[in-house]
């Protein structure tokens, strides 16, 4: 076997008591060992993968829908059902976008 197929490294960090129980508990509730499931978190995050992304997709999606129907009938204006579909068809190329933005502004620090 290639030595990169060995796990021979080891990363660590000081966790409080409350804390590395939490942890455990979550890891327990994965079905994994403290361990099998932060080196999960940890590949996960550097590979770029977020759980739920596609679900969040779509909650972007019919956030998206709701105003940009809503926001003419709030007006007094009617859509048409060709207005409707374009609308619809905007979303499904824009709701991605719009999930990665608003998750990464939620990553931001905040300003105190």
């Amino acid at each position: 076997m290639e030595r990169q197929s060995f796990r021979i490294r080891s990363v660590g960090t000081k966790v409080t008591a409350n804390e590395f129980e939490l942890l455990k508990q979550r890891a327990r509730t994965d079905g994994q060992t403290l361990s099998e499931w932060a080196r999960e978190i940890l590949l996960r995050e550097i590979q770029g993968e977020q759980p739920g992304f596609d679900l969040i997709c779509e909650v972007v999606g019919v956030q998206l829908l709701l105003m940009n129907v809503l926001a003419p009938m709030a007006r007094g204006e009617r859509i048409t059902a060709e207005q409707f579909q374009g609308i619809v068809k905007s979303i499904q190329t824009a709701k991605v976008k719009a999930a990665e933005e608003m998750l990464s502004r939620r990553r931001q620090p905040k300003e105190v």
